[in-house]
Order: C-alpha cells, then structure tokens, then sequence
C-alpha cells in the first residue's frame, strides 16, 4: 500500500475496512441462510437463486478473509477482490429481486455492495 499521508486517512481505510468485511459477513450468512431451505426440487428461478446465492456467500467469504488479513498490503489485490465482491452482489441482489420473501438477503447484498464501493474509495 502506498504510504498514507495522514493518520486520518489511515483510521478510515481501516474503519471502511472492516465495514466492507461485516457487510460480507452478513451477506454470505443471508446467502447461505437462503440457500440451505431452498427446495431440491426447485424450478429454474429457484436454481439460478441458489447459484448466486452460493456464488456470492463464497465471493463474500474470500473478500473478508482477505480483508481480515492484516500483512496484506496489495492494494491492486485488495481493489480487484473488492470489485468482484461488488459485482457479485449487485447480480445476487438483482435475481433475489424475483424472489418472493427474498427482500432482505438482497439489501444484504446491496448493503455489502455499497461497503465494497465505500472501501474502494479509501485506496489510492
């Protein structure tokens, strides 16, 4: 990471840091919520719900763990894994829409999409 020029600056890319990592690990925990009563004998809607669902749940757990990490410093790392992350969840969010009693889970994702957006923000 390039060197922050005031301490300032570095309380906020920590404090958005973690901001982005708990809304990953809310959204992951709705995600997985979603897909563990999910019927097995589910329509198509319900199967592309289920794969986003999981896709995002594995995309957010690999963002926070990676956020977690405190030795890394790769901020073009750091920035692609938030992107994906971003992304992930914006797509989640939208097939969630569809979804009947899915409201929550998608502003989960779109909570953790504007964390992603926040935290970007903070690197250089």
């Amino acid at each position: 990471m390039t060197a922050m020029t005031t301490q300032q600056e570095l309380v906020r890319f920590l404090e958005d840091r973690f901001a982005c990592a708990q809304a990953c690990t809310t959204c992951a925990r709705a995600c997985v919520l979603r897909v563990s009563g999910s019927d097995p004998d589910a329509t198509d809607h319900e199967a592309l719900v289920r794969r986003k669902a999981l896709l995002c749940a594995e995309v957010c757990d690999a963002t926070c763990r990676m956020l977690a990490e405190q030795n890394l410093q790769d901020e073009s790392a750091l920035r692609l894994q938030a992107k994906w992350c971003l992304l992930v969840c914006l797509e989640c969010a939208q097939v969630l829409d569809a979804q009947p009693g899915a409201e929550a889970d998608a502003e989960a994702c779109r909570e953790c999409a504007r964390a992603c957006t926040e935290f970007m923000a903070t690197l250089n």
